[in-house]
């Protein structure tokens, strides 16, 4: 099983400094759901890991939530691709839990779901905290310009051998041809 791990915010869709707080506010990166429509196929399995501390913020609604995820699942299907699972933290950052990226919780969820180790299984972020989670599982960290990529890059410390892609698209590009 070909399974890819991709953040939301900033990877699928672009990001805000203040949330992504209704489906109105939800717009996709351009290519980024043309990419998800080729990896599935390809007969990858494409799950998303996110944090989403709007929640435990008051933010937003778990039905606000939902709605988000199904315009991305909608949106998604409409060019032929498919989003199998959406994996989510609801915690703000001071809550100390398991499954806020960088922690591994989210991806370790995603292993038990699917019955996969994790070992180089490609997890495509744009914060360090995405790459953090990934590599602390064996997961292969791939770095998007996008959303916080840029910044993300000037800071640095990215874990060892962690390439970096302009956007979804660029790194689709480069697993297919990969994987070919």
């Amino acid at each position: 099983m070909k399974l890819i791990i991709l953040d939301r915010d900033g990877v699928i869709n672009f990001g805000s400094a203040q949330f992504i707080k209704s489906p109105e506010e939800w717009k996709p990166i351009p290519g980024s759901l043309e990419a998800i429509a080729r990896l599935t196929r390809e007969g990858w399995r494409v799950v998303v890991a996110t944090n989403q501390s709007g929640l435990a913020r008051g933010l937003f609604e778990m039905a606000t939530l939902n709605a988000i995820h199904a315009k991305m699942h909608k949106a998604v299907a409409q060019v032929g691709g498919r989003i199998e699972a959406v994996f989510y933290c609801p915690h703000s950052a001071d809550m100390e839990c398991s499954c806020r990226k960088p922690k591994p919780g989210l991806f370790d969820e995603i292993a038990a779901r699917y019955g996969q180790d994790l070992q180089d299984v490609p997890a495509i972020g744009d914060s360090l905290r995405d790459l953090l989670a990934a590599a602390s599982v064996g997961a292969r960290p791939l770095l998007v310009r996008t959303g916080k990529g840029e910044k993300t890059l000037a800071a640095g410390n990215l874990p060892e051998n962690t390439p970096v892609f302009a956007n979804l698209s660029e790194v689709v590009d480069y697993l297919l041809k990969v994987a070919a």
